[in-house]
């Protein structure tokens, strides 16, 4: 008896699908759970689940995260406000968490993010440089920063150097956004600082601690996470209170 193609394609669609969660989402034992025993319920399954789901979107999200920041210093043609010391640290933190999940070969959807924040960051780094006139000095940071993170990432490198970069990142993002909030201070405004850029990296932030906790079970990960995040809120509440101030505005009052 020929086979019904209809039931044929649903069959094969149902594969795909199958095949896209265990790639992404699920273990094989959590989609019995789900599509076999219809226990929808199961607790550990479910935070296996949203833990991919908020790893992959934050992921995706930070894709274009500091773009707006990008943007908005070419559209002004102007750094005014942002501390190229802040940027440093935060270079400093993004790269060191880079180094520690590929050395310790944690999934992709733990740490993705770091390597699209990190080349937004580099970016940025070198628009103050441009902007300040500057422009010798932005491409020797350029060439500097990516020759040692080649070394950094070659097998050269001691699992003790990535360890201690990794343990360096809280230190470094709070000196990052205490120096970035005691700019806006001095300034009495957050010049060219994009609000979307930093409430989109205070929730991934947040995020962050769940999925740390949920898919590399790395105290030190969650950890700088959590200072991240506290950080990060600062900066927010800073935009806040700053929310109706420009340099245009504090020029026009002086």
């Amino acid at each position: 008896m020929a086979e019904d193609p209809v039931l044929a394609k649903g069959l094969s669609l149902m594969e795909h699908f199958k095949g896209f969660l265990l790639t992404y989402f699920i273990p094989e034992s959590c989609y019995d759970e789900f599509f076999i025993n219809f226990n929808f319920l199961h607790v550990q399954c479910l935070k296996i689940a949203l833990s991919k789901a908020l790893g992959i979107g934050i992921i995706l999200g930070s894709v274009m995260v500091k773009l707006p920041q990008i943007l908005k210093l070419m559209g002004a043609k102007s750094a005014e406000g942002l501390s190229f010391k802040s940027v440093l640290l935060e270079l400093l933190a993004i790269t060191g968490t880079m180094a520690y999940s590929i050395a310790h070969k944690f999934p992709f959807s733990a740490w993705g993010e770091a390597l699209f924040l990190m080349m937004q960051t580099v970016t940025i780094g070198f628009l103050i440089q441009h902007y300040g006139k500057r422009t010798s000095t932005g491409l020797l940071f350029l060439l500097v920063y990516f020759s040692l993170l080649l070394l950094l990432l070659s097998p050269v490198t001691p699992m003790s150097v990535v360890t201690s970069m990794q343990a360096s990142n809280m230190p470094a993002v709070i000196i990052a956004r205490l120096i970035q909030a005691a700019t806006n201070f001095r300034n009495g405004h957050t010049g060219q600082l994009s609000a979307v850029s930093v409430i989109l990296l205070f929730a991934g932030s947040l995020a962050r601690i769940f999925t740390s906790i949920q898919e590399t079970g790395d105290s030190l990960m969650a950890l700088t996470y959590v200072i991240s995040s506290t950080c990060n809120g600062i900066i927010v509440l800073q935009l806040l209170y700053y929310w109706n101030k420009s340099p245009e505005k504090k020029k026009k009052k002086e």
